[in-house]
């Protein structure tokens, strides 16, 4: 991928992962806008001299509306980058949990498809373009306290696939970003494992500037979740992460 001279709109990108790789795509030289819910982060971007649209991806007709301003600013727009995401605890034992299931799955899972719906008629009547969706490791080894979260990305990965091959032919491409564990939203303060920011975006702009783009964007850190099944570490993986359920609120004692 060319990452000098993109138009670039990244769904999700008012904070974490998204606004750094925001930043670097125009720092490389692209035009880049993002989309978000939050007010204040879109002023700061916009200030920076990045496009600034609100969105919020669990609405259709705000999504809607997002597409119809961001196209009628960057009429180019070649690249759609779907960051949106909710990362929430549930407690299985507990009723109460299906709200934040129900959250997840429409934040991360129907979110997407909605972006990719909004967007796949200007990047097929381009004939070029690039779609990158967003999963998890917790996708291919799944986060026990975070039921919903890896059933929504490991459904996002499997979309991704089936999105690739339907526009296969349109010369538009899919790329999956899968991250591991990146130290923000707090993660670094429940895993001091979690790789730093830095680290994490300046491997995923090396690795989307290779020819061809790969499919799916694995940094070094996340190969021991996309590969467990293959490696044989899958089970003794999943007991160990188990341990992590003691977090829970109900569990705790």
């Amino acid at each position: 991928m060319e990452l000098s001279n993109r138009t670039v709109l990244i769904i999700g990108g008012t904070s974490g992962i998204g606004r750094e790789l925001a930043r670097r795509f125009a720092a490389a030289g692209s035009t880049v806008a993002v989309g978000g819910r939050s007010a204040e982060a879109l002023t700061e971007l916009s200030d920076e001299g990045i496009g600034a649209f609100g969105i919020d991806v669990t609405d259709g007709a705000s999504v809607a509306r997002a597409r119809d301003a961001v196209l009628a600013r960057y009429p180019e727009l070649d690249t759609v980058v779907i960051m949106s995401g909710v990362m929430l605890l549930e407690d299985l034992l507990d009723p109460e949990h299906f709200e934040a299931a129900q959250t997840t799955i429409e934040t991360n899972l129907v979110g997407t498809i909605r972006v990719v719906d909004a967007f796949t008629p200007q990047l097929v009547r381009r004939g070029a373009g690039t779609f990158v969706t967003v999963t998890s490791g917790i996708a291919f080894l799944p986060f026990p306290p975070m039921p919903a979260y890896a059933a929504s990305k490991a459904a996002v990965h499997a979309y991704s696939e089936a999105l690739r091959a339907q526009l296969d032919g349109t010369g538009v491409s899919v790329v999956e970003l899968i991250p591991p564990a990146v130290a923000t939203a707090g993660q670094e303060k429940v895993n001091p494992h979690a790789l730093p920011l830095d680290d994490f975006a300046a491997e995923v702009m090396q690795l989307l500037s290779q020819n061809p783009t790969p499919d799916e964007i694995l940094v070094e850190r996340v190969l021991m979740h996309r590969w467990a099944e293959r490696d044989g570490t899958y089970a003794d993986l999943v007991v160990q992460r188990s341990k992590a359920l003691a977090m829970l609120p109900g569990r705790q004692g």
